[in-house]
């Protein structure tokens, strides 16, 4: 009878982390089925040796491999090279700018425009975009309505771009879109926005923001308010390279 219930709440508990992994963002996914499956494995070889039907150097070398997998990402911090070639395999290659948000952070691709962008906060937490599908991205959209002008402009900028033949249901639904007020953007957010280094020189900055209004201006299809960031880091970052 104990090992009835014992063999229950295993597979209860087996059920609740595997439903557990498949609620999370599709890119997790993968890890957390690997994690799932070393701690059954770890789980399996304790049971074993204790029952004795397992070698103790069994049940050794499955620990091993289990912290293993779980050292690695302290690995990676401890070791530059390992960090550097972990972030490269995870970003594509060309320059970049970012914007980010209280709900949102979005990233532009200079060479071909495309934004991607993932999900900080919210009922999508830790979402990429791309793995979203209209529905989805609506009820976040709303909820962006709800909680943050900012991060619903950034979203609608790249849902016209992802869906350019619309992506809403009722028409009616547009809206007058402010663009923001210039003064609260800082040096950072500023570089991140030209995709630039922070010994840029002026020449670097004009050329950065005009690649970047090219081809995000609302007169080519663009978006409003990536157009009034864009035009906000440059006057924050010529401004301040100018001598006071």
């Amino acid at each position: 009878m104990p090992r009835v219930i014992l063999l229950l709440a295993i597979v209860i508990a087996l059920v609740l982390l595997v439903r557990r992994v498949q609620a999370m963002p599709p890119h997790k996914r993968r890890s957390g089925y690997v994690q799932l499956v070393l701690g059954v494995a770890a789980l399996a070889a304790i049971l074993l040796t204790v029952m004795g039907k397992m070698h103790w150097v069994g049940a050794a070398v499955t620990g091993l491999l289990v912290m293993a997998r779980q050292a690695l990402p302290l690995l990676i911090r401890a070791f530059p090279l390992l960090q550097q070639w972990s972030q490269q395999r995870g970003q594509p290659t060309g320059q970049q700018s970012e914007v980010k948000t209280d709900i949102l952070r979005m990233t532009l691709d200079h060479s071909s425009g495309e934004l991607q962008g993932e999900v900080l906060s919210g009922p999508f937490q830790d979402w990429l975009l791309s793995e979203m599908n209209l529905e989805q991205l609506r009820t976040l959209f709303e909820f962006c309505q709800a909680h943050d002008a900012d991060s619903e402009q950034l979203l609608l900028s790249y849902l016209e771009q992802r869906f350019p033949d619309g992506w809403q249901q009722d028409e009616d639904q547009q809206t007058d879109r402010p663009v923001p007020e210039n003064g609260s953007m800082s040096r950072a957010e500023a570089l991140a926005v030209l995709g630039v280094a922070e010994d840029a020189s002026e020449e670097d900055i004009v050329a950065a923001h005009r690649s970047l209004i090219q081809k995000l201006h609302p007169d080519r299809g663009g978006n409003d308010y990536l157009a009034a960031k864009i035009n906000e880091a440059k006057d924050f970052l010529l401004k301040s390279a100018q001598p006071s």
